[in-house]
């Protein structure tokens, strides 16, 4: 499963790491848009398979964050 950008905007902080456990509801990434920080939470429970972004990177909405193992 891949877990998306809702909006464009920079990455302010990744808050897992691949081989993490996470649970659905659990935020995971933190995007700073028009000058708002939102939190990007699991749609679902699984383990971290893959990060696609670090901090600073700049997304457009769909860009792809992570990659979970459901």
């Amino acid at each position: 499963m891949e877990i998306q950008a809702e909006m464009a905007g920079i990455v302010q902080a990744v808050l897992v790491s691949e081989g993490q456990a996470v649970e659905a509801g659990q935020d995971v990434v933190v995007l700073e848009s028009m000058k708002m920080q939102i939190p990007v939470a699991s749609p679902a429970g699984g383990t971290v398979r893959a990060v696609r972004v670090k901090p600073g990177d700049f997304v457009n909405q769909g860009d792809v964050l992570l990659e979970l193992d459901t």
